[in-house]
């Protein structure tokens, strides 16, 4: 399943990846408490996220399930970032990302290490 979250949606799905299954009711607490959104703000996300498909409601205390893993979104995320910016180009997108000057020693090691895992 590929799609758009905006960032407030986001906001709602890192909850439940975090804390698995929540209560609309949790959603809104948290929502408040971390970024000031009041419980109706919080609502119309969620019934977003439901009609996207990436959030199941349940049970008689408004359930919220996220259907959709963190990974696949993260996924997706960086493949319209690499079409959009990089012209589908992994290797522009890789050149630019691995730049030294953005990169510490340590991080460009790490990195070095992941590609030779990956052959």
């Amino acid at each position: 399943m590929d799609v758009k979250l905006f960032d407030s949606e986001l906001k709602v799905m890192n909850e439940l990846w975090k804390e698995g299954d929540l209560s609309a009711g949790q959603l809104a607490k948290i929502m408040k408490d971390d970024i000031g959104w009041n419980r109706n703000t919080t609502y119309t996300v969620i019934k977003k996220c439901i009609d996207k498909g990436v959030i199941e409601r349940y049970g008689s205390n408004f359930m919220c399930k996220a259907l959709i893993s963190k990974e696949k979104v993260q996924n997706f995320e960086t493949n319209e970032l690499i079409d959009k910016m990089f012209h589908g180009s992994k290797e522009m997108f890789f050149a630019a990302f691995l730049d030294e000057k953005n990169l510490s020693e340590q991080e460009l090691a790490s990195l070095k290490q992941l590609v030779k895992q990956l052959k």
